[in-house]
């Protein structure tokens, strides 16, 4: 592993820098201290959710059908709070209060509850995400699912962790032999992907409905092979992908594109990638 991960930041112009061309250089003792700074706020927004896990909190509906709670806000008031005094001068993109421009070229995209709706009804399958991303390019995540007491954490070429021990993706090379997840089987069939789903459910051992974070988390931990979401937005996806990636699979949009913004996702265990991706483009409508 290189001691020193370089990204080049964008030139004149960029939406988030009006500098010259320049790189930005992390050596892997900073990558670490930084990745350790994450898993502490997450943990730490995690115990705030738990403060209302199970106890009715106060929730409204947005304008997407998705709820929101008072648990979401307090705990992005918290971390965006913590970063701003670590790292005063980098981005911070939030889904609840939006995005706060910096000047570092690193942009921190946080999630304070992925999975509200498993929160609201007091289901554990939830977690904190926050993804760290210099220059554009994802660098780190995290996933902390209180209510489970699972910490899964990354950083480029430093691989990836579950409660503080390395962990990877399954070794199974076939999907006879595959769990498949989705967050909602349904959801496929309105976004136009009935049909893949179908074509790739026909071939698994066995599907589950273990979804949001919950669902890519037991990919990168080994304990299912292939996840599936039709819906996602970029701070459902940013911690995601170091997370993947790290533990050895694939995360991509169901296009098979490598990115956190492609509006949908799916997470292999890479020995699967070519052949879920392949049923994918066969048979999207």
């Amino acid at each position: 592993m290189s001691s020193w991960t370089t990204f080049v930041l964008s030139s004149p112009g960029d939406e988030f820098l009006n500098t010259e061309r320049r790189r930005v250089t992390i050596n892997a003792a900073e990558l670490n201290e930084i990745l350790e700074f994450a898993v502490k706020i997450a943990r730490q927004a995690g115990q705030i959710t738990l403060k209302y896990y199970r106890k009715e909190p106060e929730t409204k509906t947005k304008a997407d059908g998705s709820f929101v709670t008072i648990a979401d806000r307090e705990a992005e008031s918290y971390l965006r709070s913590a970063i701003a005094e670590k790292f005063p001068e980098d981005s911070v993109l939030g889904e609840e209060e939006g995005e706060t421009r910096g000047s570092s070229g690193r942009r921190w995209i946080i999630d304070p509850i992925d999975g509200t709706y498993s929160f609201v009804h007091g289901v554990p399958f939830y977690g904190v995400l926050i993804g760290l991303e210099t220059d554009g390019e994802p660098t780190a995540g995290v996933i902390n699912l209180p209510a489970v007491n699972e910490v899964i954490y990354a950083a480029k070429g430093l691989g990836c962790f579950w409660n503080g021990k390395r962990t990877a993706v399954s070794a199974i090379g076939s999907l006879e032999e595959s769990l498949l997840l989705c967050t909602d089987f349904l959801a496929c069939n309105r976004y136009g992907f009935g049909p893949a789903l179908a074509a790739i459910q026909s071939r698994v051992k066995t599907s589950r409905t273990w979804g949001d974070c919950y669902g890519h988390v037991l990919v990168a931990t080994g304990r299912a092979e292939v996840m599936l979401d039709p819906v996602m937005n970029l701070w459902d996806c940013a911690a995601l992908l170091p997370i993947i990636e790290e533990a050895g699979g694939r995360f991509s949009s169901w296009q098979g594109e490598r990115t956190t913004n492609g509006g949908d996702a799916i997470s292999t265990n890479g020995r699967l990638f070519e052949e879920v991706i392949g049923l994918v483009s066969e048979n999207l409508e």
